[in-house]
């Protein structure tokens, strides 16, 4: 069970990591479909997405201070899912994409939130390896 939940982490962090990092490697790309969404200063949203998710991925993958990490996940997933992904003004396959898109978001936000509920310090993490340190101290 710890080794799953481990390996879930990994994957579930890592796929926001990875976003986060795209966010800075593909910022002018993202800033101009941003635009065209009508975000205000795109470029600043973009980098500032960004953080939001590289460091949500990262503290999901490392067990240190997760509730941070899921915190700024799930701020990102509610103000952007809604913005980015607004199929219901959109028509044909333009509509079928930012759907699939908006559910995969409202998915991953409920996972982000279901971490809340798995009590800390998580095994396998930073912050169950400080305790152990600090307890034989």
């Amino acid at each position: 069970m710890a080794l799953a939940f481990l390996v879930g982490r990994m994957l579930f962090g890592g796929f926001f990591l990875f976003s986060g990092l795209n966010h800075f490697a593909s910022a002018a790309t993202m800033a101009q479909f941003a635009a065209a969404k009508g975000v205000p200063y795109p470029e600043l949203g973009i980098i500032f997405t960004g953080c939001l998710l590289a460091f949500g991925g990262l503290s999901i993958m490392l067990g240190w201070r997760p509730e941070l990490g899921i915190a700024s996940l799930v701020f990102f997933l509610v103000l952007v899912t809604p913005a980015m992904h607004n199929f219901w003004d959109e028509a044909g396959a333009e509509r079928v994409n930012d759907m699939g898109n908006f559910l995969k978001n409202v998915a991953l936000c409920g996972g982000s939130l279901m971490l809340i509920a798995v009590p800390r310090p998580w095994i396998y993490s930073i912050e169950r390896a400080r305790r152990v340190r600090a307890s034989t101290v």
